[in-house]
């Protein structure tokens, strides 16, 4: 039997998966735990999509959730997006200032503005490490590259598929124009198609990314026109505003001219990437199958048991 809440809101799906054991509030708003049960169906689905893209030959790689500052202020992440961003501070003080800390703890006062900027920062995309890896000339046919990343972006919400820190399954192409737009609709037939064999009612649209400001407004519209973004929607809190769980980003050559990528002919290459939210799948699997997965359907437990 199917016992997902039938309803479309937060509060009610959010108390269902906890009292069901499924994730453990923390005190984060978007930082929740998970249990055994929601890590498994997360694992079988990322296992499922290695296997369907085991013969795409993509070279598989691990980066630690942190990037260089200097990579976030190479690809303009901060003239973007600085309302998504992290960044690492600590304590680089003497024995006077760790006293000082220590009192205003006590005094139940403020005191992080006697920590100090690092070099690093929070991963806000599971593709940035990877484009430094592609500088110079690329070989005839561009490169593949897969990621399986932990992502951080400041969106403190209440709604269980809108998390601070989550995982993102990605592969990241680079080459010609045409070599990576082919390479992206192909993915996008190939994604909705995976999909929806797990019974999600999937559907996919053009989309854009959160810029900030007035000027963000411009870039999204633009994004939108050009058709540099699609999303895969599945609704798991709402059906009038369904979630992305997964979407395919056209860059273009702003990657590559920020790190001096070209192509096979000695043009500035193209690079795009597709990533699959773990987290979002699960609970889209979750939302619409029942939230214990013994009682799932017979052909989605084959899907990812099998």
């Amino acid at each position: 039997m199917n016992d997902a809440p039938r309803t479309f809101d937060i509060e009610t799906f959010y108390q269902s998966l906890v009292e069901h054991g499924l994730i453990v509030p923390t005190g984060i708003r978007g930082g929740y735990g998970r249990s055994a049960v929601f890590e498994d169906i997360l694992n079988r689905f990322n296992d499922l999509v290695s296997r369907t893209a085991a013969d795409d030959g993509a070279q598989w790689f691990t980066f630690p959730p942190i990037v260089p500052r200097t990579l976030i202020e190479k690809v303009g992440y901060m003239d973007n997006f600085p309302q998504l961003s992290g960044s690492v501070h600590s304590f680089c003080g003497d024995e006077a200032v760790a006293k000082e800390i220590s009192r205003r703890i006590h005094a139940g006062e403020r005191w992080e503005d006697l920590l100090d900027i690092t070099e690093v920062m929070l991963t806000p995309a599971a593709c940035y490490p990877v484009y430094p890896m592609f500088s110079g000339l690329l070989p005839q046919g561009g490169r593949l590259v897969t990621v399986l990343n932990w992502v951080y972006r400041h969106e403190p919400s209440d709604e269980p598929t809108r998390l601070q820190s989550f995982r993102m399954r990605e592969f990241i192409r680079v080459g010609t124009p045409d070599e990576v737009v082919a390479w992206r609709n192909q993915w996008l037939d190939r994604g909705l198609a995976l999909l929806g064999s797990l019974g999600l009612p999937v559907a996919s649209d053009v989309a854009s990314d959160p810029f900030f400001g007035r000027g963000g407004r411009f870039m999204a519209a633009s994004q939108k026109d050009q058709r540099l973004k699609f999303e895969i929607l599945c609704p798991v809190i709402s059906q009038e505003k369904p979630t992305a769980i997964c979407s395919f980003n056209w860059h273009q050559d702003h990657f590559s001219s920020a790190f001096g990528i070209r192509s096979a002919d000695q043009q500035m290459a193209s690079t795009a990437c597709l990533g699959f939210g773990l987290e979002r799948v699960t609970l889209a699997l979750l939302k619409h199958h029942g939230l214990d997965p013994k009682t799932w359907p017979a052909e989605v437990r084959a899907q990812l048991w099998g």
